[in-house]
């Protein structure tokens, strides 16, 4: 641009943040941030000299920072040095606290045998520390226990006796000195029971018992649980049996024999989660007798006074013993037990969490049986006393020798909180200049040696709270950062400029151009800030102009250039454009100005800024750059419905800022109808009204109706009256409705660019009842039993029905006669109607119709279908019925059908049982189909049994045959072949073995069956021999595995011992060549024998 205003302009932009800064209203700045602004006179310096600071015991208070990148630049701005804005680390500021001592309850078992307090604060010169309990200080030196890591205290090898107690933290540096809150350190632990045997409690069976557990030594709180016998079988609490978790008693209010045995009391540490057990308490029964009915007698209750913080959560207990069980009820006297209360372990506990005032008050509780009863009153008080909170808190200050300090720290709390002051961690008292009424602290004419760390310490019974704050006291003579300024202005506008030195005490303020000394008018101003305002600048009024700061401390000068440019004029095109949705359009923002100055610009959605990172690919920032001009394009693609609206353009240069808008219209699909009414309904219709919703710039054609209902798949568009519904219409008539059935009904408007979204659903109206119109469908029928006459139909859904009341008429007549009969069935869900008359035959054909009703009337009738009687169950039992047995657990049944006739046979049951047995206790068999025949297997062997077949068929079972009889052949010989012996000659295998021979309870053996398989084929060779011997030839290649089976009327034997061979692939051995081999004789079923024929090529 070549333009000597180019580096002023950037300086400009960065040091005029820091006037933005102080032009912000109504910020709370924090004394770090004061002193990073760097701010350039004692007028801004005192009006932003607070700071919040963490304040122990309350509440921390935090800065509310604007975002300075969105404000727009002022017209002053600054030149300054780098070394004028220093590091927040050079910046120098007394202690805060970032985190103090909590209070802390250390396990005395803990393996760590380390207690650590921590402390740390944040302060320029970095603080020190130091710590003291029960308020002396602690002196790591003289006890090596002790060690310091930055602020925090560790405390090697803790004890109670030396180490209890309360703990205080204290950090200084050059500024000041602050003290932590209060810490409690406390100790927990649990001690071991008393090892002296206790000794036995012997009661009547249904008396009462109380065990005692007499806790050993214990910090904190304990948990009470009692275990009968052994671990874990803990005691289980009900109306009988109760544990106090006050005295950590066991209270058994009726004795029974399942109570007797061995008891022990069982302690949890609620902090360190250590458990020890008690000795044994054996419990045995008297035998002199059982204890009679007696009236409760309440052995554990609440005091008779309770006082309690309100939030906390009380428990109230009540046990009594008695026979029968007492049983426990609770009441509070003049009114009623609070709803959030709570009854626990049978009602022997009353719990009300979050006691408020209202819940005091006097509670009894009642135990009562056949016997008598016996009650307990105490007194509930609720208190509202309280730790002190935080109202007002004092904050960072810093202020010119000479002023008066005025700080007030309130706080509430019950009782009412009492303050103290400290200055630098020592109590500060009323003496000369200082004043302190409560929590008001005044200081007169302050001086530079009041600065330092103040505390405001606000305490009562219940605890103590610290507010921190920070008095500097400021003595300088005027300085000016930066110096000079440069100021530009806008050609006849007003502009300010500014005087803001920074001085203590405050300076005296001249302004001067030249020369001489500037004397106010009506067009230029001396404002009670010192800035110089003029009004209508003009060319005339640049130049430099000089302001001179004074005070006992001394004096400086600022020197203010001035230069006045022309107006920036801005033109937004098109100023209103019409879009459809889904189209682009291109918005031009032209910029002329003058030629020395750079234009910034701004895009803005309905005053909002657009964020062009995240706008889903919809806006687009394109600039351009001429000579006195410069200009950007908006583009906006694929435009949507939720694009309409104004955009603006915002040129910004470093002397004014301009803005121009320009609104967008889309045309698209209308916008949903408004709320849709049901003004009248019938059976079959439904009178709608709706009011317009936005037709989006392209005017309504058509509505579309549409209905839900439980019936439906979501929503359905309905017919219409009239039909179409145009565009300028407000009401329709939905049409074909089903009656009595709920609907929603919606309207969808549609325009020429589509269809919008739809209204929001109608309420959910029922269309009027109406005589049924849908008849049932699929009548069929048939099956059932002997002269039933079975008719079934698919029932009518629910959305055909009509109306309440809706059932049935089944109408039937035999095939030839007149008269039909109905019968009513009332059950809408109903699908089956039998009809029984002992006169009809079997398979007697039957016209048949469903007809249906409701309470307004009677509907259409189904077609008419033939449906036939049923056949009922088989009336013959099977003839021919034979038995014969093919293994030692298998019998073979064969039979025929029975005679045909009504009732045929869908399938057969076969009955057997052993001739010892009953036939109740046999077993049965189901043919698949009308199978004849069935192999009964998993027999005993050498067995009689007895067998009958009956037919049935989906109405029930025929007669039973005759019983005949068959006996199972004897068992298999359960001896292995043995002594396997083979010799092989190339592939051939000559293979013997050792006869079997059977027992006499086995059956006799008729050959041998030899299985030859090879490993990884699934196909098996089987040889059948009658000798014990077989000749075997192997295929080329591969492992082979041998068995051997005896083979008897009873079916196989057991197997041999395998026999494995090896033979290689494609190669034969020479027929010279044979080997001769047996199993060992002490190898049975997993022996193994590898013969590996050697390639001849090899030899």
């Amino acid at each position: 641009m070549g333009s000597p205003w180019k580096p002023f302009l950037l300086l400009f932009v960065i040091s005029g943040l820091s006037d933005f800064a102080r032009a912000v209203p109504a910020r709370p700045i924090s004394y770090a941030a004061v002193l990073r602004m760097k701010p350039d006179s004692s007028s801004s310096l005192l009006s932003s000299r607070s700071r919040p600071r963490q304040h122990h015991g309350g509440e921390l208070v935090t800065p509310d920072w604007s975002a300075f990148s969105s404000h727009p630049l002022s017209a002053l701005s600054l030149l300054s040095s780098p070394e004028d804005y220093r590091s927040e680390e050079s910046e120098e500021f007394g202690p805060a606290f970032i985190q103090e001592p909590d209070d802390v309850i250390f396990p005395l078992d803990s393996d760590e045998k380390k207690v650590v307090m921590h402390c740390e604060a944040r302060g320029n010169p970095l603080p020190t520390y130091r710590w003291y309990v029960n308020g002396t200080e602690v002196d790591s030196e003289a006890d090596y226990r002790y060690s310091f890591v930055d602020g925090n205290l560790i405390i090697t090898n803790a004890s109670e006796t030396t180490d209890y107690g309360k703990y205080q933290c204290k950090a200084e540096n050059s500024f000041g000195t602050v003290l932590s809150r209060d810490a409690l350190l406390q100790f927990a632990y649990l001690g071991a029971f008393s090892t002296k045997t206790r000794g036995g409690v012997s009661v009547r069976e249904g008396q009462g018992v109380v065990l005692m557990c007499t806790p050993p030594p214990h910090s904190p709180e304990i948990i009470y649980s009692w275990v009968l016998n052994e671990f874990p079988s803990f005691v289980a609490e009900d109306s009988r049996r109760f544990i106090s978790q006050d005295t950590g008693n066991l209270y058994i209010s009726k004795v029974q024999p399942s109570d007797i045995g061995s008891y022990v009391c069982l302690v949890k540490n609620t902090v360190t989660n250590a458990r020890v057990l008690s000795p044994p308490t054996p419990l045995t029964l008297k035998t002199d007798g059982v204890m009679g009915e007696y009236e409760p007698k309440i052995e554990v209750h609440f005091p008779t006074s309770v006082l309690v913080a309100k939030g906390l959560t009380v428990r109230l207990e009540c046990f009594a013993l008695g026979n029968p069980v007492p049983t426990i009820t609770w009441r509070k006297i003049n009114g009623n037990i609070p709803k959030k209360a709570r009854l626990r372990k049978s009602q022997a506990v009353l719990e009300i969490p979050n006691i408020q005032l209202e819940d005091s008050g006097t509670y009894e509780c009642k135990a009562e049986n056949p016997r008598g009863g016996t009650a307990f009153k105490g007194h509930l008080q609720v208190y509202s006393e309280s730790l002190p909170q935080w109202v007002r808190m004092i904050n960072d200050t810093q202020m010119d020798s000479g002023e008066k300090l005025q700080w007030e720290c309130k706080a509430i709390g019950r009782p009412r909180p009492t303050y103290r002051w400290l200055r630098n961690g020592l109590p500060l008292t009323s003496q000369s200049r200082f004043e302190i009424v409560n929590g008001e602290l005044t200081v007169y004419k302050v001086q530079p040696t009041d600065s330092g760390m103040y505390q405001c310490v606000s305490e009562n019974k219940y605890g103590t709270i610290y507010s921190n704050a920070e008095l500097k006291i400021l003595a300088s003579a005027p300085v000016f950062v930066p110096n000079p300024v440069r100021v530009i202005a806008t050609l006849g506008k007003d502009v300010s400029l500014d005087c803001k030195p920074r001085a203590s005490p405050k300076p005296r303020i001249i302004w001067k151009r030249g020369d001489r000394r500037i004397q106010p008018n009506k067009r230029i101003m001396l404002l009670r800030n010192n800035t110089l305002k003029i009004v209508n600048s003009s060319r005339a009024d640049e130049g430099n102009y000089v302001c001179r700061a004074e005070n006992q401390l001394g004096s400086a000068e600022m020197t203010a250039i001035l230069w006045v440019k022309e107006a920036m004029r801005v033109a937004l095109s098109p100023s209103r454009v019409e879009v459809t949705v889904g189209e682009s359009v291109v918005l031009s923002c032209k910029a002329t100005h003058d030629t020395s100055l750079d234009v910034a610009f701004q895009w803005l959605f309905n005053q909002k800024p657009i964020n062009f990172q995240h706008n889903g690919g919809h806006f687009e920032f394109i600039q351009t750059v001429r000579a006195r001009s410069s200009a950007v394009d908006l583009m906006i693609r694929s435009i949507l419905l939720k694009h309409a609206g104004k955009y603006g353009c915002r040129a910004q240069t470093s002397a004014d800022t301009v803005f121009a808008e320009a609104e967008l219209l889309v045309r698209g699909p209308p916008g949903p109808p408004g709320v849709v009414i049901v003004e009248e309904i019938t059976d079959t219709t439904a009178t709608l009204s709706w009011t317009r919703g936005l037709d989006n710039h392209s005017p309504i054609s058509t509505y579309n109706l549409q209905a839900r209902s439980p019936y439906s798949l979501g929503w359905q568009t309905v017919k219409t009256d009239p039909d179409p519904v145009t565009g300028d219409m407000e009401s329709a008539m939905a049409v074909e409705l089903n009656p009595w059935v709920e609907y929603e009904f919606r309207v969808v408007a549609s325009n020429a660019i589509g269809t919008g979204d739809p209204s929001a659903p109608s309420r959910g109206v029922r269309t009027k009842e109406a005589v049924p119109s849908v008849a049932p469908a699929n009548v069929s029928g048939g099956n059932g039993r002997r002269h039933e006459l079975v008719i079934s139909w698919e029932p009518v859904s629910e959305e055909f029905q009509n109306g309440e009341g809706f059932g049935y008429i089944v109408a039937f007549r035999a095939n030839g006669t007149r008269g039909w009969k109905e019968k009513m069935v009332t059950s809408a869900d109903s699908t089956m109607y039998k009809y029984r008359d002992e006169t009809f035959p079997p398979l007697t054909p039957f016209e048949v119709k469903v007809g249906v009703y409701n309470n307004k009337g009677d509907g259409p009738f189904s077609k008419v279908v033939i449906i036939h009687s049923a056949e009922g169950e088989p009336r013959e039992p099977p003839t021919d019925v034979k038995a014969y047995s093919i293994s030692s657990s298998e019998i073979r049944v064969t039979w025929k059908p029975p005679n045909p006739g009504p009732g045929k046979p869908r399938g057969y049951e076969v009955s057997y049982w052993k001739d010892v047995e009953q036939e109740e206790a046999g077993k049965k068999q189901q043919t698949v189909k009308n199978e004849t025949s069935m192999v009964l297997m998993g027999l005993e062997g050498n067995s009689l049994y007895l067998i009958t077949v009956k037919g049935f068929n989906s109405i029930g079972q025929g007669p039973a045959s005759a019983a005949v009889t068959a006996k199972s052949r004897k068992a298999p010989p359960a001896q292995p072949p043995s002594k396997l012996m083979w010799i092989q000659e190339g592939n051939n295998v000559s293979l013997s073995w050792d006869p079997v021979k059977a027992k006499d309870n086995e059956s006799d053996v008729i050959g041998y069956m030899v299985l030859l398989k090879q490993e990884g084929r699934g196909h098996n060779q089987v040889t059948r021999t009658i000798n014990p011997s077989t000749m075997l030839s192997l295929p080329e290649g591969g492992t082979y595995i041998i068995e051997v089976r005896a083979l008897s009327e009873g079916g196989e034997g057991a197997v041999s011992s395998q026999v494995r061979l090896v033979t290689s692939s494609g190669v034969r051995a020479k027929s010279n060549q044979c080997s001769v081999h047996s199993l060992p004789q002490s190898l049975t079923w997993t022996a193994l024998l590898l013969v590996l024929l050697v390639p001849s090529a090899s030899w």
